[in-house]
């Protein structure tokens, strides 16, 4: 039963993820909508996301067509589980192929830099894609506000904001939810991962963990707080070990529509 059990959690962690989709109301009235793709915790390693499988993902992102591709965090493992370790050049290299007219934005999450930062710069310069660490990018009529990650303590919101006018709306980019409490109200989306919607989650007991210090308050999915629209993926690939149970693999497209009049 135990090894049918684990066999199944295994299975599960390879599927291809799911695309859950949402529709914000966010864009000035007249505007064209804006397709934006959010996927996080890709950890590749092995045994269950080889730079391989990330390249397929990588397909099925393309062919949803979005406008812009928001990347929030954990590119790599720093598990020591791993059949095979990859480096950050590795591990970001099938995101080279991610297309986007807006482009590709991508910001840190723990286990990189638990790994060590220094390397991903370079990589995701190689890649064409963003890398934001407490800074921010205007795309089509949007700013991107990209914190770094405040589980590991290089958050700095008030410098990703500098320079952006006071009356603008922003979409907020970061690795874990923990930092949503912390942002002013001009922050009206934010895409975030890091909890995995728990990886685990048993049957009437619920998760063993969301990593978080407010619990279940950001677990999973499309949540709304105070107005604000925040998605939280369960991410690609796995953390502690490459299992998954009644949270599969998923990224989030999520369409900006005009404001009504």
């Amino acid at each position: 039963m135990a090894a049918a059990l684990l066999g199944y959690m295994s299975s599960v962690a390879r599927r291809d993820p799911v695309v859950r989709e949402a529709s914000v109301p966010f864009l000035p009235p007249g505007s064209a909508p804006v397709r934006v793709l959010i996927a996080s915790d890709f950890h590749v390693d092995e045994p269950d996301m080889p730079p391989s499988r990330l390249a397929g993902i990588v397909q099925q992102m393309n062919a949803l067509e979005p406008d812009l591709i928001l990347l929030a965090g954990d590119y790599m493992s720093e598990e020591a589980r791993s059949e095979q370790h990859y480096t950050a050049a590795q591990a970001v290299a099938p995101l080279g192929a991610l297309r986007a007219p807006l482009g590709v934005i991508a910001v840190p999450g723990n286990n990189d830099h638990g790994v060590g930062i220094a390397p991903f710069a370079p990589a995701f310069a190689r890649a064409g894609i963003t890398w934001l660490r407490n800074g921010h990018v205007r795309r089509g009529g949007l700013w991107i506000v990209g914190v770094d990650d405040r589980y590991s303590h290089h958050d700095d919101w008030t410098a990703a904001f500098a320079g952006i006018p006071e009356t603008d709306e922003v979409i907020v980019l970061t690795h874990g939810p923990d930092l949503i409490p912390r942002l002013p109200p001009r922050a009206q989306i934010v895409a975030a991962g890091h909890t995995h919607c728990g990886q685990v989650v048993f049957p009437l007991i619920g998760a063993l963990s969301y990593e978080s210090n407010y619990g279940d308050r950001y677990d999973c999915g499309h949540l709304k707080e105070n107005g604000r629209d925040i998605f939280i993926g369960a991410g690609l690939g796995t953390s502690m070990a490459p299992l998954r149970l009644g949270a599969v693999p998923d990224m989030w497209l999520v369409t900006l529509t005009p404001k009504p009049e």
